[in-house]
């Protein structure tokens, strides 16, 4: 089945030319099915790429998304158009107000490691956004500084800083084979990673309802599943062939000491082109959390209820 996008949204074409499944509001309406609602909070400065990665891992599944786009109320971004903004994107705040609910809500990460949650600017609306989510989404994924977020909302999980950015691909060991969000999954994982933050497996273990899935000898946790209503995954399985490229060539030409990601150029050499070794495991991990909202969440999202 497919998901449901705005046919002017660059993700539209892009998706359709991949052979994803895509189709129009209008063409929706005429289906006697309920999709399901999935909301994507993107924080990328990138937002339209972004919008493609999730777009293209959720609209590979059997069922029906009509995929909402959301954005901080207060928070202008200095890398996507405005008219795209506009066009595509509704303000929190607005959402909020509509008292609309969904099955899914996916927060992307932000280039804001570096900051103590408290100071980012956007702080008090996320708080207010994660609070919101308790009683007007169904399940809630968090990916990378969006992850991080939310676990330290919710648990008080600190964030750590490393003395150089975790940065390449690297191998995670499958901890919990029998759980439905790792249905398929190889024993061991190669995922992408980009961050200057971590998460320690000490912390997590204090803390009550977390359970680590994937984890790293290298780069420690990556996917923690919180009392099976929401997931937090610190790394870019979602990343596409060259994004990890994108950010190294950017850095060298600002003059940046950066490190050559590892095991992701062939031989670690930057002059030759990366191979994407986790696309299969990007779907199957996005794939088993939409089928797992599909089994668990109600028919009318009024009905929705939190413990």
């Amino acid at each position: 089945m497919p998901i449901t996008l705005p046919p002017t949204l660059p993700a539209f074409d892009i998706l359709s030319r991949e052979g994803v499944m895509v189709m129009s509001p209008d063409r929706a309406a005429k289906q006697d099915i309920r999709p399901l609602r999935i909301a994507l909070l993107n924080l990328m400065p990138k937002k339209i790429q972004t919008e493609n990665q999730f777009a293209r891992l959720i609209g590979a599944t059997p069922l029906q998304i009509d995929l909402s786009l959301i954005r901080m109320s207060d928070h202008a971004s200095r890398n996507t158009a405005a008219d795209h903004m506009e066009s595509f994107y509704r303000p929190f705040a607005e959402v909020e107000a509509s008292g609309d609910r969904f099955d899914g809500l996916i927060v992307t990460g932000a280039p804001i490691e570096h900051l103590p949650f408290a100071e980012v600017t956007y702080w008090d609306e996320l708080r207010r956004l994660f609070d919101w989510a308790d009683s007007h989404v169904h399940s809630t994924f968090g990916v990378c500084w969006g992850g991080m977020a939310l676990a330290f909302h919710r648990h008080g999980l600190p964030k750590h800083d490393l003395p150089a950015k975790a940065f390449g691909c690297f191998r995670h060991t499958n901890l919990a084979p029998a759980s439905p969000f790792l249905r398929g999954f190889s024993d061991d994982v190669l995922i992408p990673v980009s961050r200057w933050t971590e998460v320690r497996q000490s912390d997590i273990d204090a803390r009550s309802g977390l359970t680590t899935l994937l984890a790293s000898d290298e780069v420690g946790p990556c996917l923690v599943e919180d009392r099976g209503r929401a997931l937090y995954i610190f790394n870019h399985l979602e990343y596409d062939s060259g994004t990890l490229k994108e950010e190294y060539d950017r850095d060298v030409a600002a003059g940046k000491p950066i490190a050559v990601p590892a095991n992701y150029y062939p031989g670690d050499d930057p002059s030759r082109t990366p191979t994407n070794r986790w696309r299969s495991h990007a779907h199957l991990l996005y794939g088993n959390w939409i089928n797992e909202i599909y089994q668990t969440t109600p028919f009318d999202l009024r009905d929705m209820e939190r413990s």
